[in-house]
Formats: structure tokens, sequence, C-alpha cells
């Protein structure tokens, strides 16, 4: 063994003079870097929620509804002798008075009592730009506590009047922190805080109105349990809907969901950076292989045993993959707080410190990549017949071992899945990619066999024989120069595309006419006077809907409740109310797909195609929605298909009818396009101050820019499998380095001019370039489109040009990799080339 070490360090220091070991440290590096990067940054943001779960709910245990919390939760808290707080809010408007100038913006309400927050400490400051400070007390009554964004939208100050409803109340104080709105994370619509004893002065509850309910519990962790395991057995027996517990496990913050998503980008482009390196590290393991076989054959000539050698290069892969996995590991936490800067706003600066799981993963990730890719053509040399010192024909490098490979390449995939985190992520990413692989070598073979047939050497420029003779002598080169080619370029448009199409597609989802206010909570009598006032306001286009809550309680007479699915959609959606509507005639913008609508039949609806799927629903099935303490059955015999992003009124469940009788309750809903007049909005709300009007280009706008920060990131990390996708496309235009001198050589020898052979490298490189970047698009497409519709849950609109310009970037970077890669080629002298050969 110490043989073998004192071997493999000379080895080592040798090839590494040479630069021999440059394109796998740098291979290793890449995929290391990025995937602890993405891992640092997820475990400390991991350590941070569990840090702040209870603040993040505001109690140890919350039992959110969306009804009145019943009494049966507060007896039981008091008599295990916990705290208890109790919150409601939903979203409103809220206005300056007209000496104030009348400004309007929509505002989260939050009305809480005395001990509100049971967890955490709510912050507030006397001025706007002023620190906070902890305070254990809430807004008096006629006081509300808002967001400093809400000053400066509606040009207030602190002790100024804001007008709620029909409310008049002064703001108090502004709030710096909000606990259990988010460890961090930020509200797309300000925060105005009142006492409870206010709300009946605004008028703005109404019976059909939509309010979020919050009971918070505090106090020993085992009166918690017991409240909570009871909690929980109560919520499954069924007869309390539209109830959830949140607990210490369960706690989630607003924007979860966008993190969740920026995570997911993440994940995706650590994976195809790993994956790229993974076949740069094959490729350039297979050249370093090629060019030690006549020193390994010196050394079987010498007496080196084949276990003394294989030891030693074991040795030395095992150096350079800790070496370049520590610097990768080192890289990826610096460019970890790169994400934290990108994303501020969506998460808190002051995270946890990370564990040391990303530091053993990224180590474990960095051996695997370098031992399952790399080692086994490098284990052959071993096996080098000491013949070969003086016949060059033998002990030439033989594919690896199929069960060694298989073993390398099962683990490596299982690190990669389990870097997912998301486990049809990986499956997507991983099978797109092995899928691909043989995909593209079984494709470039024919493409080979084309080519030689298709090129007539009569009449074909000579440039082009040439290079087509070049390609067809070595098949099993071109196999493998396209297929690692395809896959570089695999990852690069795949992540173009994500990055144009899909987050494109997002934002193009309203058209430029779309309606850009909703306006909800108007009473029935105020609609024919709502109707009048957008007339007059020159809104002539609108939809107009009543809005009914209603609970789905029975299917098929079968009485139903979320244990009864194991989807967690279908159990969301029949565990809370729906928002139900009525119309004589299909809405314009959606599509009836099944059966026909049935107008002006009472019992009968129309049911949104989704939601059929999710709960299992077929034509001619019964329900019954529990409306407003009434049960009302329907039939279904229409199926819509309803398109969410369009931004017009859109429902579930509608009724096909005009009306549903005046006993039941409801609202009316609008969307319309604001007219583009200063004011608007602000009287509108003057005169119907109950009603909520939503501005979503405002909002819009907001979630744009939160998308903007995580491209951004997704952005910064793309550099690292831009970077790894050019090692590979190096990697595979020089594999044949040695070989192309050789050609070249000879052709010189025998008369060829230097510019015929630059011309004839130049179309070698280019039809490579061309039918890998068009194979990559393909593939790119198809992948793109299962991660758009499985993963990311966006609409897939790729161009049918993506092959077009696939092609024409993969001939240009064929081209410049060639030309930075094989350049000496041309110029070696010709005796030192066929002295090289013939040694």
């Amino acid at each position: 063994m110490n043989a073998s070490i004192r071997l493999g360090w000379r080895t080592l220091w040798r090839d590494l003079r040479a630069g021999e070991l440059r394109l796998l440290i740098v291979a290793v590096l890449l995929a290391v870097a990025a995937l602890t990067a993405v891992g640092f940054f997820a475990d400390r943001l991991k350590g941070g929620l569990q840090r702040d779960a209870r603040q993040l709910i505001g109690g140890d245990a919350v039992v959110a509804s969306d009804n009145p919390t019943p009494p049966v939760f507060l007896e039981r808290a008091r008599s295990l002798g916990l705290q208890t707080a109790a919150t409601y809010g939903f979203p409103t408007m809220a206005r300056a008075s007209e000496e104030q100038g009348g400004a309007s913006r929509l505002v989260a309400l939050k009305a809480v009592e005395a001990g509100y927050p049971l967890r955490g400490s709510l912050q507030v400051s006397t001025a706007p730009t002023g620190p906070g400070s902890p305070t254990r007390e809430v807004p008096a009554p006629g006081e509300a506590w808002v967001d400093a964004s809400l000053l400066e939208a509606l040009a207030l100050k602190v002790g100024d009047t804001l007008l709620l409803g029909d409310a008049s109340l002064r703001i108090g104080r502004v709030i710096t922190l909000e606990p259990d709105r988010g460890a961090g994370f930020m509200s797309f619509a300000p925060r105005v805080m009142l006492n409870q004893a206010d709300v009946p002065r605004t008028g703005l509850v109404q019976p059909a109105s939509r309010v979020s309910y919050r009971f918070a519990v505090a106090g020993d962790a085992v009166a918690v349990k017991r409240f909570s395991d009871w909690a929980d057995a109560a919520i499954k027996k069924g007869e309390l809907r539209g109830i959830r517990l949140d607990s210490f496990e369960s706690g989630r913050p607003e924007m979860r969901q966008t993190l969740d998503r920026a995570e997911k980008f993440l994940n995706l482009v650590a994976l195809l950076a790993a994956l790229l390196s993974a076949v740069a590290v094959a490729l350039a393991a297979r050249g370093f292989a090629a060019s030690h076989l006549d020193d390994c054959a010196m050394l079987r000539v010498l007496g080196q045993s084949q276990r003394t050698i294989a030891q030693a290069y074991g040795f030395e892969f095992a150096a350079i993959g800790l070496v370049a996995s520590g610097l990768g590991v080192a890289i990826g936490f610096g460019v970890h707080y790169v994400f934290v800067v990108l994303l501020a706003g969506l998460v808190d600066a002051s995270l946890p410190a990370p564990s040391l799981w990303p530091v053993a993963f990224g180590l474990g990730m960095g051996l695997t990549l370098l031992f399952a890719f790399g080692l086994p053509p490098v284990l052959q040399l071993a096996q080098v017949p000491p013949l070969r010192v003086i016949r060059r024909d033998v002990g030439n490098l033989k594919p690896a071992s199929l069960a060694v490979l298989g073993l390398g390449v099962a683990g490596f995939a299982a690190l990669l899945l389990a870097a997912s985190s998301d486990l049809k992520l990986g499956l997507i990413a991983v099978g797109g990619f092995a899928g691909a692989v043989a995909v593209f070598a079984l494709l470039s073979w024919v493409a080979v066999l084309v080519l030689r047939r298709s090129v007539n050497e009569t009449t074909a420029p000579r440039w082009l024989v040439l290079a087509t003779r070049q390609i067809s002598a070595r098949p099993a080169y071109t196999v493998v120069q396209v297929s690692a080619l395809a896959v570089g370029l695999l990852a690069l448009v795949l992540l173009v595309l994500l990055r144009t199409d899909l987050v494109a597609s997002w934002r193009r989802a309203s058209p430029p006419d779309a309606p850009n206010r909703f306006v909800i909570n108007v009473m029935p009598d105020q609609s024919e006077a709502f109707r009048q006032a957008l007339a007059a306001g020159g809104v002539k286009k609108y939809d107009w809907y009543p809005m009914i809550r209603g609970r789905l309680v029975a299917i098929n007479d079968k009485p139903v409740s979320p244990d009864d699915y194991a989807d967690d959609r279908a159990k969301r959606l029949v565990d809370r109310e729906f928002n139900l509507s009525n119309a004589a005639e299909p809405p314009a913008h959606n599509e009836v797909v099944a059966g026909s609508w049935a107008s002006e039949k009472k019992g009968e609806i129309s049911v949104e195609q989704g939601l059929m799927e999710t709960l299992g629903l077929k034509l001619g099935d019964q329900l019954r929605f529990d409306i407003g303490g009434q049960l009302n059955e329907a039939r279904i015999t229409s199926v819509r298909k309803v398109d969410w992003g369009s931004m017009h009124a859109n429902f579930f469940v509608m009724y096909t009818v005009s009306s549903l009788g005046s006993d039941v309750p409801v609202t009316y809903l609008s969307a319309f396009r604001a007219p583009d007049r200063p004011g608007f909005d602000n009287a509108l709300v003057r005169t119907f101050p109950n009603v909520t009007n939503v501005d979503m280009s405002a909002t819009i706008g907001q979630v744009q820019r939160v998308l903007d920060q995580v491209i951004r990131a997704v952005e910064f990390l793309f550099g690292f499998t831009l970077a790894a996708g050019l090692v590979v496309l190096f990697a595979a235009v020089t594999a044949t380095r040695e070989e192309r001198a050789r050609e070249f050589a000879v052709m010189r020898a025998v008369g060829a001019r230097g510019s015929l052979l630059r011309q004839v490298q130049r179309a070698e490189l280019a039809g490579v370039g061309l039918l890998a970047g068009f194979l990559a698009s393909i593939v790119a497409s198809l992948i793109g489109w299962g991660l758009a519709r499985y993963v990311f849950d966006f609409t897939w609109t790729a161009s049918p040009l993506v092959p077009l310009a696939g092609s024409l970037a993969g001939a240009v970077l064929a081209l410049a990799a060639g030309w930075w890669g094989l350049r000496e080629v041309l110029r070696r002298p010709v005796v030192d080339t066929l002295r090289r050969a013939a040694e």
C-alpha cells in the first residue's frame, strides 16, 4: 500500500503540473458548488422556519376557520389552563378623507383582542421610518395601527384619520413587525390592525363576507398537545366544517409557495449543472486514461503490478476529488449568501447558521461523481499489457464494465433525486437526461449513416467530401461527440426555455384589455346603483355575477368529508366553502366541454373541469350544498373549461338559472377594466364604502417583482450550469484531438493546404453542432413540457422556432469550442505529429 501511495503522489504531482487534471477538477468543483449553494440556502431557510414556527402562527397551536370559532374550542382551551387569543381578518378598502386627498387602497384588515400575540412580539413605531419597539398592547378602540406603506400610498401620517367602511379611525402607530404574518416574508396588501370592538362600526362584515378566523392557544407543552389532539379528533369527525389545526409542525408563511417554486427552480439548475459535470468528467477521464496508456505500459515493464497501479490511480482520484469537492463546498457556501441578498424581502437575512449536512452532501456528491464517471476508464490503465511499449496497437481502452458503470450511475442518480427535494422534479430531470442520452446516441448513429450515403463525392465540394469522410471514418467517436454536445446544449436550451417561455407565459396570462379591478361584497340593494356608477364612469364592458357561499356536504346523497379523499387538493376543496354563482347563459370566456348548459332549469349546475377530475365527479351526479344553513341539491348537466389566468370572474360551480330566490344570501362580484381617469376608484369606494375594490394591476406588479427576485437568483446560479455546459462542449470537441492531429498531418504531408483543412474542420464542427443543437432542442421542449405541467404548474408555450434556434446555437458553440480547443492542431508541425504517431 505504501508503494501505491508513493506512486500516486508522484503521478498526482506530475499530472497537476501538466494540466491533465484541470478539466476533471473544474467539472467536479462546478457540480459541488451549484448543489451546495442551493443546499446551504435551503438548510438555513428550513432552520429559520423551524426557529420561528411558533411566531409564524402566533401561538403554540391555532384553530383556523372561515366561520367564527365554535365555543367548544374556547371552553376546551380554558379547561386546560391555556392562554387564548382570537383574531380575524379580511381584505377591504381603506381610504383617506376628502380633506386628505380621498385616495384609497386595498388593505388586509386584522381585528385583534387583548393578549395578542401569544408568541413572538408585535413591534410598532410612532413614525414611518422610526425603529420599532416591542409592545404587549393592542390598538385602543377608535385607533388603527398600519403598515408604513399604507401611509405613503394614502399620503397620510400618524394622527390622521383613516376611513374603513362607515367608521373613522385615528392612525395611532406604525407596524414594523407582525410576528404571525411570516418570518421575514412580505404580504401583498398593507396591514391595518384594529380593536375587535371597532369592527361592527365599520359595517364591513356582511352575511356573505369572506372572513378568516384564527383562535390561538399557548401554554404548557403537555396541555397544548392535549388540546391539539382533541381539536384534531374533533375536526376529523366531520361534524365541524371549514376548520383546520395549524401547529408548530404545520405552520407555513404566506409566501411559502413562492419560495417553494424558487427552490424548485434553483434545484433544477443545480441538477442540470451536476448532470453536465458528470458528462464532462466521463469525457475528461477517458481522455486522461488515453494519454496515460504508454506510461502504464512502461510501469508494467519496470515491474509494477496491476494492483499497485490501480491503487495509485485510485489514491490520485480520491485526493483530487476531496480537494475539488472541498473547494466546491467553500464556493457554494459563499454563493448562498448571494441568494439571501437577491431574495431580500422574501427571506429573513438573520437566518440561523447552516448544519453540516450540505458539507457532507457536497463532499459525497463530488467523490461519487468522480468515482462513478471518472474512475472506470482510468482503472483500465492497470490492465495495460507491457507489450504496448513496442506495439501501439494493443492495450487500447475498452468500454467500461456495465456493472461498474451501472452501480456508479445508480448511486449518482440516487444522490441527485435526494438533492432535488421533489420526486417529480428529480425523476423528470434525471430520467429525461438518461433517456435523452440513449436517444442522442441512436439518432446520431443514424445521422452518420445517412450522411455517408447522401454526399455525392463526385459533385460535392472537396471540403465537404473530406469532412464527411472524417465523420464517417470514426462513427463511434462521432456518436460520443454529438451525444455529449447534445447533452450540454440540452441543459442550456432547457434553462433558456424555462426562463423565457414559462415565466413570460405566466406574465402574459392576461391580455391588454383584461379586467384589472375586482369588486366584491356589492349588496343586492346596491346592485342597480353600482352598475349605473360603472356606466357613468365610462365602463361599458364588465363581468357581473352573483356570488353565493356554499359548502359541499353530499354527493349522490352520500355525505362527504375531507377524509374521503387522499389528494390534498381534494381535501382542501371539500373542507372549505365554495364561491358559487348562477347565470342563465354560460360565461363567454368559459367553454362547455361536456354535456350541455341547461338554461333556466332549476336544480341543474355546471361544474369546472378541474374540480370534476379532482373530486371524481361525472355528469349526472347529484350535489348537495349547504348555503347559509339551507340545503340545496342540483344535478351536474355540463362541464366547463375555465381559464383561471384570464383575469375574468370565474367559478367552480354555476347554477344555470338567472335567480336562486330571494331567501339565498348573496352578494355581487364585478370584474372590469378601470378607466384611465384619476379619482374613479376613490369615488366608487366613497359611494359604496362596504365594497372591496381590488386593484389587480398593483397586485400583479407586486407579484412580478417577487418573481423577478426569484429569476435573478436562478439566473445567477445559471452561470454554474453555463460553465458546466461549456466544459462539456470543450471536452467533447477535444476528445478526438490527437486523432484529428494525425489525420490532418497525413493530409498536409500529401499536399493539402491549411485553408482547406480549416474548412474541413469548420464544416465538421458546424455539422456536429447543428445536429446536436437540433436534437437537444427537441428533447428540451419535451422535458420542459413535463416540468411545466407536473412541477412548476405553468402553461407551456415553447415557440416552434426553438429547434432552428437551437441548431444555430449548437453550430456557433461547437465552432467556438473547436476554435479554442483545436486551434493548435493545424499549427502543429507535420513532422512532430507524425513522429508522435510512430513512437
